[in-house]
């Protein structure tokens, strides 16, 4: 017979912990595929500061990341695509961007998701405006009333919303955009990778950030590395096109694509 100490608690699951773990097992179920990948963000993170100290608001990395990923995407189009139960490849022009956001609610960090729509098509200001915007609102974790009521019903019929990739794909490209970006760094710091399910044929999840020696020019120098797992449905996109793709996206976080020089501010 179990031994409880007076310390203890016992208490039902929120309701909204209900929707995660729903979307757990049935991303789990998918052919994920992922690769852990070392950035260099030496340059990216030195542009960003300079940019924050000439002007009265910075530039988000997330942000940055999100735009340099809606940029990849559009130089490799066929990874921005979903498969659907009847074996039909569905590809999008625009890049929606599901991004896990912090803000507080409540005095508490939470993160929240948020869809920044057509990234390949948007300026890197643009995204991060976008960004703070769901940073600051009020109350971002407010489901509406059919929302609340829909995780009350039994789990095996709740899970069925999460299988809307397979089932209408354009549908789950307005409810929940087309791929994700979530960070394990947003609430801690240190380097490490995570590796989780997605939902998503693509998905970001951007780790923390540590200090390493690189050769730079034949000379051993102190670099800022980012770990970054990048997933793939392994049922939409193939070894080769992943590879890719990851190669052009390092090259754009590297190179500090779109933020603005000094000179330019």
């Amino acid at each position: 017979m179990g031994m409880h100490n007076e310390g203890d608690r016992v208490g039902p699951s929120s309701t909204r912990r209900r929707g995660t773990v729903d979307y757990m097992r049935i991303a789990g179920s998918r052919s994920n595929v992922h690769g852990l990948v070392e950035v260099d963000v030496t340059r990216a993170r030195e542009a960003i500061r300079a940019v924050a100290e000439q002007t009265d608001e910075g530039i988000s990395f997330t942000g940055f990341v999100v735009f340099c990923l809606g940029r990849a995407i559009e130089d490799h189009p066929e990874i921005n695509a979903y498969r659907d139960w009847r074996g039909r490849v569905h590809v999008f022009d625009d890049v929606d961007v599901n991004v896990l956001v912090e803000t507080t609610i409540h005095g508490e960090q939470l993160g929240v998701p948020h869809v920044v729509r057509a990234t390949n098509r948007r300026s890197l200001r643009s995204i991060h405006d976008d960004i703070r915007t769901a940073q600051e609102s009020s109350d971002p974790t407010e489901l509406p009333r059919w929302g609340r009521l829909a995780l009350r019903l039994p789990g095996i019929v709740r899970r069925q919303v999460w299988r809307l990739p397979q089932w209408f794909p354009n549908r789950w490209k307005g409810m929940a955009g087309t791929v994700a970006v979530t960070s394990i760094g947003m609430f801690g710091g240190g380097s490490g990778w995570a590796v989780t399910p997605t939902n998503y044929t693509v998905q970001l999840t951007v780790g923390g950030i540590d200090t390493k020696p690189r050769y730079i020019d034949g000379e051993v120098s102190p670099r800022e590395i980012l770990n970054l797992t990048v997933t793939f449905d392994h049922d939409v996109v193939d070894g080769a096109v992943a590879t890719r793709f990851t190669q052009r996206l390092r090259e754009l976080i590297e190179d500090a694509h779109g933020i603005p020089e000094p000179d330019d501010l």
